[in-house]
């Protein structure tokens, strides 16, 4: 990632986290839109505090969007994790959507087409990682 995209995502999320846990609920209102099934998989979760967590990771994205390579051992690990969620491939996938749609409406016009590819490389980075960590488990059982 370039510097400049990294600044463009620290700039934007700053303009996103006054937000909120709303933005949190409306991230999880576009992913259960988009695929119903993932709703399930969080029919018992405490939303409230599910929302603080994705803002938290999403900190943490935003804080290392110029090293995410460094965040690789641990996205893994959190890919292991999601399979016992039942946290299929095609799910990320979903979620990036979720999140891109989210980010749009959030930032309206701010959500030029850099800031569209700042955050998709960003994503996609985080997503790689957590991949490789549940394929890698799934070949090891």
């Amino acid at each position: 990632m370039r510097p400049e995209q990294a600044a463009l995502i620290r700039t934007t999320w700053a303009q996103v986290t006054p937000l909120g846990i709303a933005a949190a609920a409306l991230f999880y209102e576009r992913l259960f839109a988009l695929d119903p099934e993932l709703a399930a998989m969080f029919a018992h979760t405490d939303m409230e505090r599910q929302g603080k967590k994705l803002l938290q990771a999403l900190t943490v994205l935003v804080a290392t969007a110029d090293r995410l390579h460094t965040l690789g051992p641990s996205l893994e690990e959190l890919g292991r994790g999601h399979l016992w969620y039942g946290v299929m491939d095609r799910h990320y996938d979903t979620v990036g959507v979720a999140l891109l749609a989210t980010l749009e409406t959030a930032l309206g016009p701010a959500f030029t087409p850099p800031v569209q590819e700042a955050w998709t490389l960003a994503y996609t980075g985080v997503a790689t990682h957590v991949r490789t960590g549940a394929r890698r488990a799934q070949r090891a059982a």
